[in-house]
């Protein structure tokens, strides 16, 4: 079964918040795409001062009378081995949002991405054979040429799961858990019947 696009009055009539002002929503989902990027951060680089490294705290030489600039210990950075000057500190990169922000951008995103006719519906989405090949040919057959394309479902069988593994050109996402993020970086979107439901309801309040 080709796919159709979806309008904005399918969107409606599957209870979808679609956002019609072109302004509302917009920092929303910029707060939300910044805050899953920077959770994705470990924050874990971390270099050592000069106090925390190992060093004995002996001085090197003597005080005087060596012609040498006076030195109190090893662990001063311009040993090697000893510290590192405003060097990466271990930190926590993660931001919070709020449930309404991430349900507006996410409503947001949907909306644009409907408006621009990026997003289709099909009736199933079954790879029986379990095959990458039978995934890619699908795929085209479906959403054409694009680079990359979402698709999302209630929930997919093992096989076709299996025959997406390795197909880096796709992604398989259940409408309960795909995220604004994913919705902007896909060219194409393939919503399978009923899952458009259950976005809607992630939109509603």
């Amino acid at each position: 079964m080709a796919a159709k696009s979806i309008s904005i009055a399918d969107a409606k009539k599957a209870k979808i918040d679609v956002i019609e002002d072109e302004e509302r929503g917009r920092q929303a989902v910029h707060e939300v795409v910044v805050a899953m990027r920077a959770n994705r951060r470990s924050g874990s680089a971390h270099t050592k001062t000069r106090g925390e490294v190992a060093a004995t705290g002996k001085k090197p030489f003597r005080q005087k009378g060596t012609g040498r600039a006076r030195q109190g210990g090893n662990a001063s950075p311009i040993h090697r081995g000893g510290g590192v000057v405003f060097g990466p500190r271990a930190r926590d990169y993660s931001k919070k949002v709020t449930k309404a922000t991430k349900r507006l951008a996410f409503a947001k995103a949907l909306t644009e991405r409907i408006n621009a006719g990026d997003v289709l519906s099909v009736g199933s989405f079954e790879i029986s054979d379990g095959k990458t090949k039978s995934f890619a040919k699908e795929i085209a057959s479906q959403a054409g040429e694009a680079r990359r394309v979402l698709v999302i479902g209630e929930d997919f069988d093992e096989k076709t799961k299996l025959a997406g593994r390795n197909f880096q050109a796709a992604l398989l996402m259940s409408a309960a858990e795909v995220n604004t993020e994913q919705l902007l970086l896909h060219d194409k979107i393939l919503v399978v019947d009923g899952a458009l439901e259950t976005l809607g309801k992630r939109t509603s309040k």
